[in-house]
Parts: C-alpha cells; structure tokens; sequence
C-alpha cells in the first residue's frame, strides 16, 4: 500500500486556482477520486431549500473538493508550500520534507 501525500488534518496551500497562495487545514481527502476538501477554499455558492430539520434556505456558500494535484504540503520551517517524500524510519514508512529533512507527521 502506498503513503499518501496528503492526510486528514494536514496543512495545505492551494498551487493552482483561484484561490492560488492561500492556507488552509485538510477537513477530508477522497483519495479514489484524488480530491480533498480544504477548509474555507473552493467555496461556491448554493441555492437551498429549506429543510425540515431546520436547514437553512436561500443562497448557501460551501466548500467544494480540490484536487490533490492542485495543494501542497505546508513546511513549518519555511512556510511555503514544499515537496515530501517517503522515508523508512524503523518499520514505518514517514513522509519527511524534500528540503528541510523535517518528519512531516513530527511536527504536529
């Protein structure tokens, strides 16, 4: 099984997109369709109805899914968007910053 490159809870900036250069946490990743849903990005508005559960109606905004291609990794050393890679360390396999050396799931 492969590492993924992105996990839940990650921090992310967009690369490419409307919201190109901006930051934000990794609320879901959808690996079979190679999205994710990154808080306040991709937000589109939604015409609703309302519910009755009590929803709320009229025009919502929502998130929408990213494509993965289309985010990067945060570093925290440098706070740009950065590379990784997969290292064995042990018997696990970590995901680790091309640049920094930095372990990537270390620093949180």
């Amino acid at each position: 099984m492969a590492l993924a490159k992105i996990k839940k809870d990650d921090v992310v900036c967009v690369i490419a997109g409307k919201d190109k250069g901006r930051s934000g946490k990794v609320l879901r990743v959808f690996p079979k369709d190679s999205m994710c849903l990154v808080e306040k990005m991709n937000l589109v508005k939604r015409h609703q109805k309302a519910r009755p559960t009590g929803g709320p109606a009229g025009i919502v905004e929502k998130p929408m899914k990213l494509a993965l291609c289309k985010v990067a990794l945060v570093d925290p050393k440098s706070k740009k968007p950065a590379r990784t890679c997969a290292v064995v360390k042990g018997e696990k396999k970590v995901r680790q910053f091309v640049k920094s050396k930095e372990l990537v799931d270390a620093t949180k």
